[in-house]
């Protein structure tokens, strides 16, 4: 087998928790910046559920000019939600990645708060709990209307992220919504589409439903630390990703947590566990530098 670092040479992680944030991070951007420029990586996108990282990416690429660092924005309430002139405004200054509602999505907050008192909720929903306590209330956004349809705003979103080939990713949405968006954003000219970690239980597609998506031009995001941290076994998405096909799918972390390891050496871990499991090289690069690198529009390796 050739040396990991040389298949995965020039890749990227496109999810990515780092601070600073409004919860705990296992690293910032300047300790991940450093950490990309000693690693086989070219980058990696910036994920924040509550605000854009557009100006972060800029400060860490002129700080590191070898780390491709990639803002991004996530559609939740604290930038207005389903916001058009907050997608404009991050495309001119930036940003390549539009999350569609997270921790936000009405959907998702019902799953995490169904009323099970022994559900292990997700690492973001503390800071639900703490708000609701101190009497704040966040409003719960989806993207249909009364009538099941995509609401006006969606489609301007649309708009703008197909004006600016922006990367389209589809969050913690129900599937309902997503049903309806990804065709929508495809007859609207969005050419870039990811299907946000679609083995994690509240985004958990079968397999005919991700060749659905891929039919209108959507790769499939494959997380690390969905199966590290038991969300889904590891034989569901080897299986997932041998039946829709690695020239399809795209492999990121999700990490930033305290308690696991960083970004760069998840990327190492989970390619490695693939190639075991019966995965090729060229499959694992193509979910880590060749699909990666068409999402963000830079010459292929």
């Amino acid at each position: 087998m050739s040396d990991i670092n040389e298949i995965i040479k020039g890749g990227y992680d496109l999810h990515v928790h780092s601070a600073p944030d409004c919860l705990p991070r296992k690293m910032d951007d300047i300790e991940m910046g450093e950490r990309i420029t000693q690693s086989a990586l070219a980058g990696y996108a910036i994920k924040n559920h509550w605000t854009s990282t557009a100006g972060r990416a800029q400060l860490i690429h002129k700080m590191f000019p070898e780390c491709d660092a990639v803002g991004t924005i996530t559609l939740n309430s604290a930038v207005g939600g389903l916001n058009p002139p907050a997608v404009e405004m991050a495309a001119r200054s930036g940003v390549k990645l539009v999350w569609f509602p997270t921790c936000d999505n009405e959907h998702e907050m019902a799953y995490q708060f169904d009323g099970d008192p022994n559900k292990k909720r997700a690492f973001w929903a503390s800071i639900v709990l703490e708000m609701k306590e101190q009497g704040i209330n966040t409003p719960v956004i989806n993207c249909l209307d009364e009538h099941g349809e995509l609401k006006p705003e969606v489609l301007d979103i649309l708009d703008i992220i197909a004006r600016y080939d922006m990367i389209l990713a589809t969050g913690h949405i129900s599937h309902e919504e997503a049903f309806k968006l990804v065709p929508e954003a495809a007859k609207r000219g969005v050419k870039k589409i990811i299907i946000t970690h679609v083995s994690f239980p509240t985004t958990l597609y079968t397999i005919e439903e991700q060749k659905m998506f891929i039919s209108y031009g959507a790769k499939c995001e494959q997380c690390y630390t969905t199966w590290k941290t038991g969300k889904a076994d590891f034989e569901t998405i080897v299986d997932m990703i041998k039946a829709v096909g690695a020239e399809n799918c795209v492999m990121g972390t999700d990490l930033g947590n305290t308690k696991l390891c960083y970004p760069d050496e998840g990327i190492l871990e989970f390619s490695e566990k693939l190639l075991e499991a019966g995965l090729t090289e060229e499959d694992v690069r193509n979910m880590v530098v060749t699909n990666p690198r068409w999402l963000l529009g830079k010459d292929p390796m």
